[in-house]
């Protein structure tokens, strides 16, 4: 299958704050089609090394090329929520200088409508980022109850009109079960009173089943526990977000960690021991006017970063 060319949302931002030594051990936890980890290891000298990860197998494929032209480079398929086995079997755990978690849906996989993410192109209903496993758009959406479906796009895809659509989806599958993006799309649209303007009204929904097909949530939160655990003290861990479930849950991980501890006031407790893991570096940063007039799907794009001081 031919390449779809893919643009890495603040790439010069996020391998700059995320590199501190060049013969440093590295994760790229969102390979895509390699934009950030290319520019990393330009950034690294012979002794530097970056372990990649990717649940696609395209995004694979790209990878193992990648690997055969560089020994510094090494992927492994799976979720960057399982780190904590890779990095044992590596015999790496807490020696990673960096991590970069870019949790963005790459280029390729919304432009190809084979891969059933996009309301814009039919295609099969799938949306999985790995295609060999677990249940695709269209098995959830088939089998799943009215109010689960109406909680996802609620909670997931923060939409004012889930129960209606929710309904909308459950009376259309019992005549003819969904198969295709173009069918559940128009569906939703249908069952959406208020379109805003320059926006599809079937995006919220979409984006709400992707979070779902692919636990992406959950993943989030396991990885950031364990990308702590994995780290040295004074390596960085870098988190490209693209839409507000995502930031909330980085931002207020990066909070408790530099917190520490809550106890209850009053207690004679010394700073030192309230087991404080990091401390958060700058502010949060989004993609400049230059690079939101390159690619429009930047205008989300929200960068933090943490340091491990404990």
């Amino acid at each position: 299958m031919a390449e779809t060319s893919h643009y890495s949302v603040l790439l010069h931002e996020s391998v700059d704050a995320l590199i501190t030594d060049p013969g440093g051990f590295y994760i790229d936890g969102t390979f895509g089609r390699g934009g950030h980890s290319r520019a990393i290891l330009k950034q690294l000298n012979e002794s530097g090394r970056l372990l990649a990860i990717d649940k696609d197998p395209e995004a694979i494929e790209v990878a193992n090329r990648l690997a055969a032209e560089d020994q510094r480079f090494q992927i492994e398929q799976g979720s960057f929520a399982e780190m904590r086995r890779m990095l044992e079997g590596l015999g790496r755990t807490g020696e990673v200088t960096g991590i970069l978690l870019d949790l963005g849906v790459s280029s390729p996989q919304l432009d190809q409508a084979e891969r059933g993410f996009s309301f814009l192109q039919d295609g099969p209903l799938d949306m999985r980022m790995d295609t060999t496993a677990g249940e695709s758009a269209a098995d959830w959406i088939n089998r799943a109850a009215e109010e689960d479906i109406a909680w996802v796009f609620k909670n997931y895809g923060e939409e004012r009109f889930a129960k209606r659509m929710a309904r909308a989806i459950v009376n259309h599958r019992q005549q003819q079960p969904f198969t295709r993006t173009g069918q559940l799309a128009k569906v939703i649209a249908e069952a959406n009173p208020a379109w805003e303007k320059g926006k599809h009204p079937a995006t919220r929904a979409f984006q709400a089943i992707r979070i779902q097909v692919n636990r992406e949530l959950d993943d989030l939160q396991e990885a950031l526990a364990v990308a702590l655990e994995m780290l040295a003290v004074g390596g960085r861990l870098v988190v490209i977000s693209f839409h507000s479930l995502e930031d909330r849950i980085v931002k207020q991980f990066f909070r408790r960690q530099e917190r520490g501890d809550q106890l209850p006031k009053g207690l004679p407790v010394m700073e030192s021991a309230l087991n404080k893991r990091m401390k958060v570096l700058a502010k949060a940063q989004k993609a400049g006017e230059k690079e939101l007039a390159e690619n429009i799907r930047s205008r989300s794009a929200v960068l933090r970063v943490a340091e491990k001081i404990k």
